[in-house]
């Protein structure tokens, strides 16, 4: 079942990038169960982050999805697709060194800059799309989370009340380290709190909350055309990241762990 889940997310996203490519020196990935965290295994090789530690996580489902990555590679690893492989490493690696408070402090302050609250007047067509599609989820955040803002319709930053900093920054620290780390990987992916909120809240899908980080860009689009290609493979790298990033917290919100039975002999 959570592999069908994995690749509900993943298959349509996947894309390649150009880059430095090495090619595949194992034949079979496995996970290993060290205690009451999960291993990952190259054939024979335990798999290591970029600073050499041990690669590890507590959630066997996502153990399992990154050993699903590595076994998706064909005669090159592409590392630019491994969204979770990536992500774990970072948790793993710390190399900006943040603990929980910094990244509660990170999101709550991105609302000043959240994208949805920054909606534009000047064109009357782009404003009512934006009222549209952006407004009933600033009144969600707002109902949701029992909290008032303002959007801007220029430049200057949108209101939000010291009350709301706080309650977001409340929320966001019932969160343990790894959970806040794909809030936000997902935040700076959307350039918002509430579309990410709100896609890991199950309110929108990974598909629509691209689309509407990417309001303003796709009704230019509409009305001046894209390069086709360029366009489709930026949005489609947007949800694969995105997807990762769902994932990510899901799976690290809860964790299954197996332990051998005691003899009673």
């Amino acid at each position: 079942m959570f592999c069908a889940t994995y690749k509900q997310f993943f298959p349509r996203f996947i894309i390649v990038r150009k880059m430095a490519t090495v090619k595949r020196f194992y034949r079979r990935t496995n996970i290993l169960q060290s205690g009451d965290k999960y291993e990952i295994t190259l054939d024979q090789r335990k798999l290591k982050t970029p600073k050499g530690k041990v690669f590890e996580v507590t959630s066997k489902p996502l153990a399992l999805a990154v050993a699903m990555e590595w076994d998706s590679q064909e005669e090159t690893i592409n590392r630019s697709n491994m969204h979770l492989t990536a992500l774990c490493s970072t948790l793993l690696d710390n190399p900006q060194h943040l603990n929980r408070l910094d990244i509660v402090n990170y999101i709550a302050n991105y609302l000043e800059t959240d994208t949805v609250l920054f909606q534009s007047s000047e064109t009357d067509e782009l404003f009512k799309l934006q009222i549209q599609k952006w407004d009933p989820l600033i009144q969600w955040f707002c109902d949701k989370y029992q909290v008032d803002i303002k959007k801007t319709e220029s430049i200057s930053p949108p209101l939000i009340p010291t009350q709301t900093k706080d309650a977001i920054i409340k929320h966001m620290s019932s969160y343990d380290f790894p959970v806040l780390q794909g809030f936000m990987y997902g935040v700076d992916i959307l350039k918002s709190v509430i579309l990410m909120l709100a896609v890991s809240e199950r309110v929108i899908s990974v598909e629509q909350a691209v689309s509407l980080s990417r309001l303003e860009e796709e009704f230019q689009i509409s009305h001046w055309g894209n390069v086709e290609w360029s366009h489709d493979l930026s949005k489609q790298d947007l949800q694969a990241r995105l997807a990762a990033a769902v994932l990510f917290i899901h799976l690290n919100s809860f964790s299954i762990t197996t332990k051998p039975k005691l003899d009673s002999t």
